[in-house]
């Protein structure tokens, strides 16, 4: 008598795996063609679904967005995020906003794993990261530039072995080269590491980084960071080319009052994080983030 909404595109290995998972179960599987807000939260109401897998934005969303009161959400019990880390700020505001859901986790995994390489461990109730290695994989995380094998707490790219990691991608051998090395191990792209307790922590995209000064600035920990203002509803972080610091760092926030300044938003990371990290690009107010 389950329904779930499936609310992520199928030719995402999580949306496909959270279609299969519905079928497998014999669930009411709800399809959205695309993601509209009002939409999907009157199917939540009228649907009532107990488990909801998504994605920070929508995650984020559900936290901070006035309309999300209008509706009833009182079902929902289990929520899984992943294909993008979700900072401990939003998950708290989360979880402070709908007292239903008693579990809040992330997976992580990639469509070229055949799906999840890392979920959460059910006797760690505090589901720390995205969980631990599944079984049948194995995880190596290597230093981005000398290459080498980091130590347990060090920050590296997140490279992954199975069985079921892809064969390569069709008639792109140069692709399947670049990411499957000859010892078979998936190099994600991804920036994470790894607790003394085995559980992975996924930072951000090595893709995305900012570099400032050859430091590495990660925008998902900045966005976490302006996220946990209480008057913005949403950011995101990249970074400009600068001949003199490589590249400077800018926000772009959509304002939940128009109290909240561009001082206020540069104060605020100025004071939590190292200088190389500070908002040096200026900050823009938009009406929203795309999605």
């Amino acid at each position: 008598q389950e329904s779930i909404v499936l609310n992520l595109p199928f030719y995402h290995i999580f949306g496909y795996g959270v279609l299969t998972t519905s079928l497998f179960a014999g669930a009411i599987g709800v399809v959205m063609d695309k993601f509209d807000p009002k939409i999907f939260l009157s199917t939540i109401e009228k649907h009532r679904p107990r488990l909801l897998y998504t994605v920070p934005p929508i995650l984020i969303y559900l936290a901070k967005n006035p309309m999300v009161k209008e509706f009833d959400c009182s079902s929902l019990e289990f929520v899984m995020t992943g294909a993008a880390p979700a900072g401990n700020d939003i998950r708290n505001e989360f979880k402070s906003r709908h007292k239903n859901v008693s579990i809040l986790c992330q997976g992580y995994g990639m469509t070229e794993c055949g799906m999840a390489s890392h979920l959460p461990d059910p006797s760690d109730k505090e589901y720390l990261g995205v969980g631990k290695i599944v079984p049948n994989f194995e995880q190596k995380i290597f230093d981005i530039v000398t290459g080498q094998e980091v130590a347990v707490g060090e920050r590296g790219e997140v490279c992954v072995r199975s069985p079921t990691v892809m064969m390569g991608y069709l008639n792109r051998p140069e692709a399947t080269a670049e990411t499957i090395d000859k010892e078979g191990w998936l190099h994600t792209g991804d920036i994470g590491y790894m607790d003394e307790d085995g559980n992975t922590y996924i930072v951000d995209r090595l893709k995305e980084l900012i570099k400032v000064k050859g430091l590495q600035v990660p925008p998902a920990e900045l966005e976490d960071l302006l996220l946990s203002h209480p008057l913005v509803r949403d950011a995101a972080v990249i970074g400009l080319p600068d001949e003199r610091r490589g590249e400077l760092v800018r926000a772009y926030v959509v304002r939940a009052d128009q109290s909240l300044t561009e001082y206020d938003i540069i104060e605020l990371v100025a004071q939590k994080v190292c200088e190389y990290k500070h908002i040096t690009g200026g900050v823009k107010f938009v009406n929203e983030i795309p999605k």
